[in-house]
C-alpha cells in the first residue's frame, strides 16, 4: 500500500522536524502552509519529488473548502493524516478576550480538520486504514490552565472531535489520537511573554522546555503500523509537570 500524509502546518518547526525524520516512509507528502519561509521552501526543494506543498489561509472557510477540493481533485489516497495548524496562543485575562479571538482558534484549529476529513475519512474507509493525529496541549491533561481561554476551548474541542471520530471509525482499520505537550521550544513562542515562557521552563522536574526531540519518537509511533491497536487516546508529553 502507497503511504500518502496530510499534514496542516508542515511549515512549522515541528511540521518540518516531522518531514526531514519520516520523509522515506511516505510517498508523497501533501504539506499544508499559510506563509512560506526560507526553511520549508528548501525543504520542499530538496525532496521535491515526494513533497506537494499547498497553500492555503485555514482562518478563511473559503479556502479551506478550497484545500479539501484540491486534495480530492488529486486523487491521491491519503493513508496519514497529521494535524498541527493552530494560531499562537497569547498571554491574556479571560475578561480582556475577545469573541474574534475564540472564533479564529476554532476556525483555524478546528473547524479546518473538520472539513478535511470529511473529504479524507471515505477514502480511507475504503481501504480499512488511517491514522489521524492531532496535536492538542498539555493543558488539556494539566489542571487549572489560566489565561488562555480561546486556546484552551479549541483544543478541548479537538479533544472531543478525536474521541467521537476515533470511536466511529475504530472498526474500520482508521486510528485516531492526540499528543498533549507541553510548552515546546519553536518559533510557536514568539508572542508569548518570556516571564510565561521562564514560568513553563522552571515549572517541572526537568527544568527545562520540551524539545522537538521529545516530541517525534511519540508521533512517529502513533503514525505507524505498530499502533494499530491505539485510537482514541491523548498521549501527554509533559516532562513530569503532572506529578508535581
Amino acid at each position: 500500500m502507497e503511504k500518502n500524509i496530510i499534514i496542516t502546518g508542515a511549515s512549522s518547526d515541528l511540521g518540518m522536524a516531522y518531514i526531514r525524520e519520516n520523509v522515506r516512509q511516505y510517498n508523497r507528502i501533501i504539506a499544508h502552509y499559510n506563509h512560506d519561509n526560507e526553511q520549508f521552501m528548501g525543504l520542499c526543494g530538496d525532496y521535491e519529488d515526494k513533497i506537494i506543498p499547498l497553500q492555503a489561509d485555514f482562518a478563511d472557510m473559503e479556502q479551506v473548502r478550497q484545500f479539501a477540493g484540491k486534495i480530492k481533485e488529486m486523487e491521491l489516497i491519503p493513508t496519514h493524516i497529521l494535524h498541527l495548524v493552530s494560531p499562537a496562543s497569547r498571554s491574556i485575562k479571560f475578561h480582556k478576550s475577545r469573541i474574534e479571538e475564540y472564533q479564529l482558534m476554532m476556525q483555524v484549529s478546528v473547524y479546518s480538520i473538520v472539513e478535511l476529513l470529511k473529504v479524507c475519512l471515505p477514502v480511507m474507509q475504503k481501504q480499512k486504514f488511517g491514522r489521524i493525529l492531532f496535536m492538542l496541549s498539555a493543558y488539556v491533561q494539566i489542571p487549572d490552565p489560566k489565561f488562555a481561554a480561546p486556546y484552551v476551548t479549541a483544543k478541548y474541542a479537538l479533544l472531543g472531535l478525536m474521541r467521537d471520530v476515533a470511536a466511529e471509525y475504530a472498526a474500520k482499520g482508521i486510528t485516531v489520537n492526540g499528543i498533549s505537550p507541553q510548552m515546546i521550544e519553536t518559533k510557536f513562542l514568539k508572542d508569548v511573554p518570556e516571564l510565561i515562557v521562564e514560568q513553563q521552563r522552571l515549572a517541572g522536574p526537568m527544568q527545562r522546555l520540551l524539545q522537538k526531540e521529545d516530541i517525534l519518537p511519540v508521533m512517529k509511533l502513533l503514525m505507524s503500523d505498530e499502533a494499530a491497536a491505539m485510537t482514541g487516546e491523548n498521549i501527554g508529553i509533559t516532562g513530569g509537570n503532572h506529578i508535581l
